[in-house]
């Protein structure tokens, strides 16, 4: 693994025996602080997914979803703790629309987040599951200054929310968003999030907490009711591994679209990607065009486990995957429908301890604020029910307590079953992508986390165009315009590319020591000790 930065990244790699990296400062040190007062990387993970809820609410809330893999010391665990659809969300509760809304009540599923929290801690933790919010409650308590890049987030969304139930009332001051540097607060936040801590969640799926967000619904359009909180569940899941090279990519099985990243890579080596140099224009073409083969794919089929038409495993046979690939031409764009595989705005965050124990994990309200509906005590809900599809007969359309199309998926390598890297890259339909530049980099490019991090990238947007960052080589541009590619070049300051933290093993023979990243287009931290 090449330690030196290639890239010419302004941060370094950080080299320690415990480590946590995260997209926020605060949050990364609280993670700290659970490992330093004796806690395992479960631990340290949930102290910074909490206190993350607090310092970069842009991102996540405490009415989102969560996903995690464990590796626990022996064998990789995955955790489904995605919400599923209100009991009145029947194809007919949205006749007359075509899609589904993108914000407001009808994208808001069940909260499943808390869930995640209370299943880790059970089943990993070793510190007592309240000591876990000591620091989220204290900064809602008592302020702290806003990072400049959420603070550019905040102010972003608040054209597009103000008018949602309760938005304007938990996240403005004085109807606007703060400032960089401007202190934060959120006492009521504060009473939420210790009313979790102190009936270890039960209060949000039974109690107290549940019934004022079933009122909150009734009261301002929402469809919410007492049974369909009492009936959420998270699961433990068995994770999808694919093999690339001499690693093994595991992700979280669908309603997750981690499979997409997994599709992409058996499509580029049936390719044969790595004949070109990694920093090419061609690698580049067979990339983006495995990856819109993928999405094609994903898209039309992947849904809640129960509603799969075609197992996960078709879609990963290696003779589709070839048959896919030889539909590329290694010289000109084209444009993929989905196959037939025959049929037998996001935080992410990891931590990995000296026992050898290594957590990757993802929680998000989806598309920033999520559905900008906020319920009193600051308990702002995701919009995921957007990723449901309001085609008839089709394997992703809305229905009563499913879980619709998801795209937060936490990532894993391992090595001849043993450990190699916790990471992620957070935002969107970048995350598959970001995935596969990671693996990539990582694998065939034997790039340390950080310098995996800082390589330029592409993405596909959410309508389908090609965009690459400012950073992207200008020769590696116009070779992808000379082979059909639409290309958009972003501004240097884009936030549209992603955000990735990593913590590698620092040789693959030893457990005693990690490397870790932490993305320089974010606010975000790698740290250790």
């Amino acid at each position: 693994m090449l330690i030196s930065p290639p890239y010419g990244g302004a941060r370094a790699p950080v080299l320690a025996k415990n480590a946590v990296a995260s997209s926020q400062p605060l949050a990364t040190q609280a993670g700290i602080e659970a490992l330093q007062n004796g806690g395992n990387a479960v631990d340290a993970a949930l102290a910074t997914a909490i206190t993350l809820t607090v310092v970069e609410p842009t991102m996540n809330g405490l009415g989102g979803d969560s996903f995690a893999l464990i590796w626990d010391g022996k064998k990789l665990q995955g955790m489904n703790a995605s919400g599923r659809a209100p009991g009145a969300w029947t194809p007919e509760y949205f006749a007359g629309k075509t899609a589904m809304d993108l914000i407001g009540w009808n994208t808001v599923t069940v909260p499943g987040m808390v869930s995640g929290w209370i299943a880790l801690s059970r089943k990993f933790g070793k510190l007592p599951f309240a000591q876990l919010f000591k620091r989220a409650i204290d900064y809602a308590e008592n302020g702290f200054p806003v990072s400049p890049v959420i603070a550019r987030q905040w102010l972003e969304a608040v054209p597009v929310l103000q008018n949602q139930p309760g938005f304007r009332e938990s996240f403005l001051l004085d109807g606007k968003a703060p400032t960089a540097g401007q202190l934060w607060r959120h006492p009521a936040q504060a009473k939420t999030l210790r009313e979790i801590a102190d009936t270890e969640g039960e209060s949000f799926y039974t109690g107290k907490l549940a019934q004022s967000m079933v009122d909150f619904a009734q009261s301002t359009g929402g469809c919410f009711t007492m049974a369909d909180f009492a009936n959420h569940r998270m699961d433990w899941v068995e994770p999808l591994a694919f093999d690339y090279g001499d690693y093994t990519l595991h992700e979280i099985p669908p309603n997750g679209s981690g499979i997409a990243a997994q599709i992409a890579l058996g499509i580029l080596q049936a390719a044969n990607a790595k004949q070109y140099p990694a920093n090419s224009a061609q690698r580049i073409h067979l990339q983006v065009e495995a990856m819109r083969m993928a999405f094609a794919d994903a898209h039309a089929h992947v849904s809640d486990a129960s509603t799969m038409r075609v197992p996960p495993s078709a879609l990963l046979d290696r003779k589709y995957l070839a048959s896919r690939a030889a539909l590329i031409n290694h010289h000109q764009a084209g444009t993929y429908g989905a196959g037939d595989p025959h049929a037998g705005g996001t935080v992410y965050l990891c931590a990995a301890d000296d026992s050898g124990m290594m957590i990757s994990y993802i929680q998000s309200n989806f598309k920033g604020f999520g559905s900008g509906v906020v319920a009193p005590g600051g308990i702002a809900f995701q919009n995921r029910g957007m990723g449901f599809s309001l085609v008839d007969g089709h394997p992703n359309q809305v229905a009563p307590g499913k879980r619709p199309f998801h795209t937060i998926i936490p990532a894993f390598l391992t090595k001849g079953n043993q450990p190699a890297m916790a990471f992620g890259v957070m935002g969107g339909n970048m995350q598959p992508q970001g995935h596969l530049q990671f693996v990539m980099r990582f694998v065939d490019e034997h790039l340390n986390p950080q310098a995996c991090s800082d390589a330029p990238r592409w993405r596909i947007d959410d309508v389908g165009k090609l965009t690459v960052e400012a950073s992207m080589p200008t020769a590696v541009v116009e070779g992808l315009k000379a082979m059909g590619h639409e290309v958009t070049v972003m501004p240097a300051n884009s936030l549209e590319f992603g955000s990735a933290q990593a913590i590698a093993l620092l040789g693959e023979e030893t457990k005693e020591a990690y490397i870790a990243g932490s993305d320089h287009r974010r606010d975000g931290l790698a740290a250790g000790f």
